[in-house]
């Protein structure tokens, strides 16, 4: 039986249709950093967790390197869901919220991480255990550390071990079709970090590496560090946002040239909207039934993906006009 890293034809044959179907929900995408991305050694993604599966489809989109990912070990408990997201190259984590019993369950998922890590496949992990869609960091578990120092025990002599911060800002938690930029901070090489503090034990050493990761992926997003005056100090941030998240200018239709564009498409517009009437409907009932609005923008990505194909693309020219329209009226009311 094949390991969760290994190549697979049709994931392999899928993955240009899904990562293209990601970039063009979104109006901006824009990657910084790649450049701090390792290349000599096992590394892995740990980036904030603010937008449900968006976010595992931002890492995956970084560049074109198969990646495994890991998510909360309840939505596996379906064995028909296990089969699906194990193909999908997930695999089952638990938290301390699912009690002392279950994490002991980690030991499994801990031991095929560090064979994916040493096979030269990057491994992703979203330290904070939950999402959450603010511009704020969360306490990071444990969990990655222990992976990573678990690497690091076994072929750190052979090649280095990096977590590797990544910031990951959305113009929209709630809405596809705005701006994304992924910010790839300075990796920590683990490796080096356990040479360089051979005075700690483990415990300690697990403190010093979150404390580091903390202050690394704080950097690589618009961080508001009062959740009590939360509204207050990211509209100040906002007033001076550092590089590179003032990197997007916003430009603003006029009304009027608005309403002329829909005027001149509208023959097109109206086709292609009466062709995706029952498929809009299908998207209505289901967001109904989603009561987390932070899961929205994932499970219109994963209905986009499924449904646009069994349109032939005859609806692209609705999606493409839609997407240009909504954002700008987003703009205007601002």
């Amino acid at each position: 039986m094949g390991q969760i890293q290994d190549r697979n034809k049709l994931y392999d044959f899928l993955r240009p249709y899904v990562d293209w179907m990601f970039r063009r929900s979104y109006r901006h995408i824009h990657y910084v950093g790649k450049e701090n991305i390792p290349t000599d050694g096992a590394v892995i993604f740990a980036p904030n967790h603010t937008n449900a599966l968006c976010d595992a489809m931002a890492i995956l989109g970084i560049d074109r390197s198969r990646k495994v990912f890991v998510a909360r070990a309840d939505i596996f408990k379906d064995s028909k869901k296990a089969k699906i997201l194990t193909w999908l190259k997930i695999m089952p984590i638990r938290r301390m919220r699912d009690g002392v019993d279950e994490v002991r369950h980690n030991d499994e998922t801990m031991e095929k991480a560090v064979e994916t890590l040493h096979d030269g496949v990057p491994f992703c992990i979203l330290p904070e255990g939950t999402h959450r869609p603010m511009h704020s960091l969360l306490p990071l578990s444990k969990g990655i550390f222990r992976i990573a120092l678990r690497a690091n025990d076994e072929f750190g002599a052979e090649k280095p071990v990096y977590i590797l911060p990544v910031g990951l800002e959305y113009g929209d938690y709630y809405h596809l079709w705005d701006s994304l930029t992924v910010n790839i901070g300075a990796p920590i090489n683990v490796t080096q970090f356990t040479k360089d503090h051979s005075d700690l034990d483990r415990p300690q050493l697990i403190m010093a590496l979150r404390e580091e990761l903390t202050k690394r992926m704080r950097e690589q997003i618009l961080w508001v560090p009062d959740d009590s005056h939360y509204e207050e100090n990211f509209e100040k941030l906002k007033e001076n946002p550092p590089a590179p998240f003032n990197r997007f200018k916003r430009h603003r239709w006029p009304r009027w040239l608005l309403v002329v564009m829909l005027a001149l498409l509208s023959p097109l517009f109206l086709v292609s909207l009466a062709l995706t009437i029952p498929l809009w409907t299908v998207w209505l009932l289901i967001r109904w039934k989603v009561k987390d609005p932070a899961f929205h923008n994932s499970v219109q990505y994963v209905w986009q993906v499924i449904c646009i194909p069994l349109t032939m693309f005859i609806t692209m020219p609705f999606w493409i006009f839609l997407q240009e329209y909504m954002y700008q009226v987003r703009q205007l009311k601002q």
